[in-house]
């Protein structure tokens, strides 16, 4: 198959086929586009072409599917086996794990970052703004806002700073 004709398959086709394998998957671009590379890929051209393209079509956006599924399966099991940010123990505060852990999870990507990598990870913000690509000043201001909305949303209060 030439190069033209392929151009002239997919300008024809590929819509429709995105819009066929839209109901059974997530990707349905890839899956059309998997589809012409395996046309390409055959010594032979298929008989009926059009029927062929939608079978295969089907099949792939069947598999993507079912792929998909899986992940999201092995992804959530997985998930729930990792241990959790805030573990119950016998916090004198009453902190409840899941509540600071949707705070956390709500705070903004490059803020929760920062603060689990000072926090958790032990990271300095000099190391934390390497990490990132940003200044250190930025990172104790993100770490700073970041601390203050959880105490916000957790109603903590801040503790009291020793004076010099």
């Amino acid at each position: 198959m030439g190069p033209d004709e392929l151009a002239e398959l997919v300008d024809r086709h590929s819509a429709a086929l995105v819009l066929y394998a839209r109901q059974w998957c997530g990707c349905p671009e890839d899956v059309v586009q998997t589809a012409f590379l395996k046309l390409v890929r055959l010594r032979a051209r298929p008989d009926n072409l059009v029927p062929w393209l939608y079978r295969v079509v089907r099949n792939g956006a069947i598999d993507a599917s079912r792929a998909a599924r899986r992940r999201q399966k092995y992804e959530a099991a997985a998930a729930d086996r990792a241990d959790p940010w805030f573990s119950p123990s016998d916090d004198p505060t009453g902190l409840d794990a899941r509540t600071a852990t949707a705070a956390l999870a709500d705070l903004p990507a490059e803020t929760r970052e920062i603060v689990v990598a000072h926090l958790w990870g032990g990271l300095t913000f000099e190391q934390i703004a390497q990490t990132v690509g940003s200044s250190a000043a930025t990172c104790y201001r993100r770490y700073a806002a970041g601390l203050a909305t959880l105490r916000q949303k957790l109603g903590a209060e801040c503790p009291a700073t020793p004076t010099r």
